[in-house]
């Protein structure tokens, strides 16, 4: 079905376009830009609206499988559908070391059942240290489990995974030993790595070196992941002119940030091991727990040991980041949005539902941002990073991957206690030029497919 979106202002940082043109979708595919009006059985008036490449959301953390083999689509808590209701169609998965299932057969089961948006794997360290028999995060694998950890690795990225993911900070016992001879896996096909630092706060600046160094010696491409639950506690300068220096000496290191003072993890991570509140300057206020007999409720040391022990996987937000850390990085540009979603049940944080609303509402609508910069951090950026050659763009032959979406009404809704709720101005959402969400509702929710590479 052709369908023809006319006299919106297309956005397309990719091709540097910023006009009112006409985009005919056809076959899953752009195949006309235009100021006519070609013949076509869909018309959509996009008068007054953005129209813009579908973004792209190059760190967040995907559903489960159930018992039965299929992807978890509950409507209303499922990532994927809150990713697609807030106009994502290309979602990168497998973060900070960790996969929700076997990352090369969990591209599989998008292939053959859909999801709400695209879905991209990386290979997750931890995933496979584990499956390598190495339970222990805190001590280093043996020899014979790091060989088991680079066949499976290698076998996942030759499955189309997009690159590793580490989550330094989770496995404590990694050493350079380990963090080199699995990324150096990347080098074949040149992939990236990502990783959420091993540490936070005023021990961030040593932290990102130690990662750095072994992508800067691999020359490999790099993503330093969110940002601003990082350096966002007065060290975002320092560390914004550490990473600006690494580019200028030629390595190919990038970050995201989503746009949220406060983080989100598990009470029983390694975030919160002794010494915590004196790395943050705080009480143990600051932690909300998001599931249980405590939901909603802020801890004391009582509640907080207790879920500690009791249940370690329990969701929690800490209210600790610096909002003026966290504006900073957005005014960089080296630093695309990547909401760092995940729900565990429906429960989490709000960057699952709001993050790239929240980006035009609170950045580009009152001026911190371009509107241009804003979705150029939203499509162009990841796509580029990734290296997804028809993503994040609009020219002809590029994937039928669009959002309309209204400026002036655009609102992330999502709360700390409510965080699935959809937000509004996210008027329509093509994916392979099929209709999949009008007006942050889901139409069709399994039109997106694996993107490997």
């Amino acid at each position: 079905m052709k369908t023809l979106i006319k006299n919106g202002l297309v956005i397309d940082p990719a091709n540097r376009v910023q006009s009112r043109l006409n985009l005919l979708l056809d076959g899953g595919k752009v195949a006309a830009v235009t100021s006519g009006e070609p013949a076509a059985d869909q018309v959509v008036d996009a008068t007054g609206k953005i129209v813009s490449p579908g973004f792209i959301d190059i760190h967040m953390h995907e559903d489960p499988v159930g018992p039965d083999g299929k992807l978890v689509k509950t409507e209303d808590t499922a990532i994927f559908n809150c990713m697609l209701r807030m106009g994502v169609t290309t979602a990168i998965a497998g973060q900070c070391g960790l996969n929700q299932y076997d990352p090369g057969a969990y591209l599989d089961l998008i292939d053959r059942d859909g999801a709400a948006v695209n879905v991209g794997m990386l290979a997750g360290h931890a995933f496979f240290r584990e499956r390598a028999g190495h339970m222990d995060k805190y001590t280093p694998v043996t020899e014979a489990e790091l060989a088991a950890m680079e066949t499976d690795l290698a076998r996942a990225l030759e499955q189309g995974c997009l690159g590793i993911s580490y989550g330094i900070r989770y496995v404590p016992g990694i050493d350079r030993r380990e963090l080199e001879r699995t990324a150096a896996l990347c080098r074949k096909q040149d992939k990236m790595i990502a990783a959420h630092i091993r540490s936070d706060a005023g021990e961030v600046l040593d932290a990102a070196r130690e990662f750095l160094d072994v992508g800067d010696a691999l020359g490999l491409s790099t993503q330093v992941s969110h940002i601003g639950s990082m350096a966002g506690f007065g060290q975002m300068e320092e560390f914004l002119a550490l990473v600006d220096r690494r580019r200028m000496n030629g390595m190919r290191v990038s970050c995201d940030c989503y746009p949220y003072y406060a983080f989100s993890t598990t009470l029983g991570s390694a975030t919160y091991d002794p010494g915590w509140m004196e790395r943050y300057h705080c009480g143990y206020d600051v932690v909300e727990l998001c599931e249980g007999k405590y939901k909603g409720q802020r801890c004391t040391k009582e509640i907080f040991d207790e879920v500690r022990r009791d249940n370690p996987g329990c969701m929690t937000v800490c209210y600790v980041m610096q909002d003026q850390d966290v504006d900073m990085a957005f005014r960089h540009p080296n630093v695309m949005l990547g909401s760092d979603g995940i729900m565990n049940c429906g429960q989490g944080h709000p960057r699952a539902s709001g993050s790239f609303l929240r980006l035009l509402a609170k950045f580009a609508r009152p001026g911190k941002l371009s509107l241009f910069d804003a979705v150029n951090r939203m499509t162009a950026m990841p796509a580029e990073k990734l290296g997804l050659t028809k993503k994040g763009r609009l020219n002809v032959g590029a994937d039928a991957d669009v959002v309309v979406f209204d400026l002036d009404k655009v609102e992330d809704l999502a709360t700390f206690q409510n965080p699935t709720l959809p937000g509004r101005g996210i008027d329509y959402v093509w994916i392979g030029g099929r209709l999949a969400a009008r007006d942050c509702r889901i139409i069709e929710g399994d039109l997106g497919r694996s993107v490997r590479k």
